[in-house]
């Protein structure tokens, strides 16, 4: 492939979550991408605590048409599972933040933020945004 056909920026909005095997996907996408291009990766938090609300309190995972809980979701990741699923695809992380990040220095959540040691935090994000870049 010559250069003119490979790409700079590649978005992964709110798709791997629907692939059946989003690893083979990722690795393509390694082998599309410039040598100092971009992945932007977005996927909905499974450790949000909605999630767990609906196991722990009425017994069901509670799939819905829309939404986080989308009945079209075949995957669910933790930011740890996307972060160990990109390395394995070829691509290292260059960081990753929560939809809930820049909420946390409200009062409300700087509490159980600062208690966990900031693994609270990864309850309250409904979507995990990664940036990696082929390692």
């Amino acid at each position: 492939m010559g250069i003119s056909d490979e790409f700079d920026t590649i978005l992964c909005y709110d798709v791997l979550e629907h692939l059946v095997d989003p690893g083979a996907i990722l690795g393509r996408l390694r082998e599309l991408v410039a040598a100092n291009g971009h992945l932007h990766v977005s996927v909905p938090n499974a450790r949000h605590r909605s999630l767990a609300g609906e196991l722990i309190v009425r017994g069901t995972f509670g799939y819905t048409e829309m939404g986080h809980r989308d009945a079209t979701h075949i995957r669910w990741f933790t930011r740890k599972d996307m972060q160990r699923l990109l390395g394995q695809a070829g691509w290292a992380v260059e960081g990753s933040t929560s939809s809930m990040t820049h909420r946390l220095r409200e009062l409300r959540f700087k509490v159980p933020a600062g208690v966990s040691n900031g693994v609270a935090g990864e309850f309250f994000g409904r979507v995990w945004y990664l940036l990696a870049r082929p390692a």
